[in-house]
């Protein structure tokens, strides 16, 4: 299975991005998909994730009302709509595949089966 993230880059304060995640290799449905994210010179960490059925969303706590994700099955892409972006979101971003499962908890609580390289994504203030 392969996870190809795009749509990093360059916003400045209060501007929006949009982060794809497209997957390959293997039925897309059986798969919630993770967004995460390291900052620099920090660890990674959980940032939002979706269920393999779309139904279950689960956010960390400073992207609430901010970032949203949802999910394509008909182009096996799930997007992270990033708006009033700050400079603390300021990361490489990761996209993470896990089998089956069933509630977007379960990506907060790490064991991702899979992982796509990372794309930068730099807020300026």
């Amino acid at each position: 299975v392969q996870l190809q993230a795009s749509g990093g880059g360059l916003a400045q304060t209060g501007e929006s991005l949009r982060l794809s995640c497209v997957v390959s290799g293997d039925t897309f449905n059986y798969y919630g998909i993770g967004w995460f994210r390291q900052p620099p010179g920090k660890e990674r960490e959980f940032v939002a994730a979706i269920s393999w059925s779309g139904g279950s969303i689960y956010y960390k706590n400073a992207v609430k009302g901010r970032f949203t994700i949802s999910r394509d099955n008909a182009r096996n892409t799930v997007t992270l709509q990033m708006n009033s972006l700050k400079p603390e979101d300021s990361a490489v971003y990761y996209c993470a595949g896990k089998k089956n499962m069933q509630t977007a908890h379960e990506a907060y609580y790490g064991g991702m089966d899979y992982w796509g390289k990372g794309t930068l994504v730099t807020v300026s203030s």
